[in-house]
C-alpha cells in the first residue's frame, strides 16, 4: 500500500470531522476510523445514517456500500444486469414467470425498427397506433433504465389527435407525445390502483413497500428485512430520495408499521405517527393481508433467480401485490429507516451460495472489487 493510499482514510476523516461543531470533532475521526477499519465504511454513510448516535446493533448490522458491492457483484451477477435494470426485460421476464406488474402497453425504442407488433414501436407514428389501438386513457411513462422514481410521469388522460396526442399529466402538466418521445427508450405502462388503506395514508402517490429478499441454495426464499416509502400530497413519486416523504419500518413478521419519519433530507427528519398532509394514522398500523403478500412476495423472489438478493418496490392492490421495480443493487436508506442493517441476512446468503461452487465473472461495467483488505474482512468474518 502506497503512502499516499494510507493517509486517504485520515483525509476522510478530517473531511467528515469538519461537518460536526468542533468539540465533537476528534471523537468522530476516531470513531469514523474504526468503522472504516472493521467494515469499510464511507464517511457519506456515517453522515447520513448518523452513526455517531447510533447503538452497537445498529453499528453491527449495517451493510456499508463496500461490503455490499463484494456480496452482491456474486449474488447478482453482472450478465444478468439488465434483466433487473431495463424495465422493459423485466416486465417480460417477470411476465413469464407469473410475477404480477402493471400491464405493458409500449415499448419505444428509437434506435429499432420494428415491423408490425402491438406492443414495440420506434417512432411517433407507431406509438400513437399501439397507444390507440389499446384504447389507453391513462398510464405511466418511464424511461428504461432509470431508479429512485426519476423520469417518470403519470398520465391521467389522453387527447387523441389525427397525428399526435396532448397529454395531461396528475401533476396538472400538459405536454404532447411528441415533445415526450426523444432519445431514451421508455415504457407505457397501465397506472396501478392501490388499495383502499394504501391511498387513506396518501391519495396523489402509489405508495409502496420494499420487500428485501434472499433466495438460497434449496429453492427457498426468504423475506428479510420490509419497510414504507408514502408519498406527499399532490406528488405521484413516494421515493425518499426525492426529500419530504414519510418513511417507516414494517415488522415483517406481523405487518405493523412503526418509526414512522418524515423524510426532509439526510440529518433533517423527525419522528411523527400521522401523515402530515392527509393526517392518517401511521405508527402502529397493521397492513391488512400481510400474510397472504409476503407469501407471493416470496414466490416472487423463487421465480427471479437471477437476483439472489433483491429489493422489490411493491405496490398493494385490491388483487395483490404489483411490482413497480426489481432492484439488483440498492442504496443504504432502509437501514436507517429500520433502525437495524441486514448485513448478516445477505453475508449468510452469499456464504451459502459460495459453498455450492458457483462462480460468475465480474463484468466490464462493474469494475472488479480490489481492496485486498477488506475482501480478506469480508471473507473472514
Amino acid at each position: 500500500m502506497s503512502f499516499k493510499s494510507a493517509l486517504r482514510p485520515l483525509s476522510h476523516a478530517i473531511k467528515l470531522a469538519s461537518r460536526y461543531p468542533l468539540s465533537d470533532r476528534v471523537k468522530v475521526i476516531c470513531d469514523y476510523l474504526s468503522l472504516y477499519r472493521s467494515k469499510g465504511l464511507t464517511k457519506e454513510e456515517y453522515y447520513e445514517c448518523e452513526f455517531e448516535k447510533q447503538d452497537a446493533s445498529f453499528r453491527d448490522s449495517f451493510l456499508g456500500l463496500k461490503e455490499q458491492h463484494y456480496y452482491l457483484d456474486y449474488l447478482n451477477p453482472v450478465k444478468y444486469y439488465s434483466l433487473a435494470r431495463n424495465k422493459y426485460l423485466a416486465h417480460k421476464v417477470l411476465d413469464c414467470t407469473g410475477v404480477r406488474t402493471s400491464s405493458l402497453y409500449c415499448y419505444y425504442q428509437p434506435e429499432a425498427r420494428y415491423g408490425a407488433s402491438d406492443e414495440c414501436a420506434s417512432s411517433l407514428a407507431e406509438v400513437l397506433h399501439v397507444l390507440k389501438s389499446k384504447n389507453v386513457q391513462a398510464c405511466v411513462i418511464k424511461t428504461t433504465e432509470s431508479s429512485h422514481g426519476d423520469n417518470i410521469r403519470v398520465v391521467k388522460s389522453i387527447d387523441y389527435q389525427e397525428q399526435d396526442a396532448a397529454f395531461t399529466c396528475y401533476d396538472g402538466e400538459e405536454m404532447m407525445l411528441s415533445s415526450v418521445l426523444g432519445q431514451d427508450a421508455l415504457i407505457f405502462e397501465s397506472v396501478v390502483r392501490q388499495s383502499g388503506q394504501l391511498a387513506s395514508f396518501n391519495g396523489s402517490s402509489v405508495n409502496t413497500v420494499r420487500f428485501m429478499t434472499t433466495l438460497w441454495p434449496d429453492g427457498t426464499a426468504r423475506v428479510i428485512a420490509t419497510f414504507f416509502k408514502v408519498g406527499r400530497a399532490g406528488k405521484c413519486v413516494d421515493n425518499a430520495g426525492s426529500g419530504g416523504n414519510v418513511d417507516a419500518a414494517i415488522d415483517p413478521e406481523t405487518g405493523r408499521i412503526y418509526n414512522v419519519i418524515q423524510f426532509d433530507g439526510w440529518r433533517n427528519t423527525k419522528r411523527i405517527e400521522y401523515h402530515p398532509d392527509s393526517g392518517a394514522l401511521l405508527e402502529g398500523v397493521v397492513l391488512e393481508h400481510w400474510d397472504a403478500i409476503k407469501a407471493e412476495v416470496i414466490r416472487f423472489q423463487q421465480a427471479f433467480p437471477f437476483c439472489k438478493a433483491a429489493g422489490w418496490d411493491i405496490a398493494i392492490t385490491d388483487a395483490g401485490p404489483v411490482i413497480i421495480e426489481v432492484n439488483d443493487f440498492w442504496d443504504r436508506t432502509g437501514q436507517f429507516f429500520i433502525g437495524k442493517g441486514w448485513r448478516e441476512e445477505i453475508r449468510a446468503c452469499y456464504l451459502a451460495w459460495k459453498e455450492t461452487g458457483k462462480s460468475y465473472s465480474t463484468g466490464s461495467w462493474r469494475l472488479p472489487f480490489a481492496d485486498k483488505r477488506l475482501i480478506a474482512l469480508f471473507n473472514g468474518r
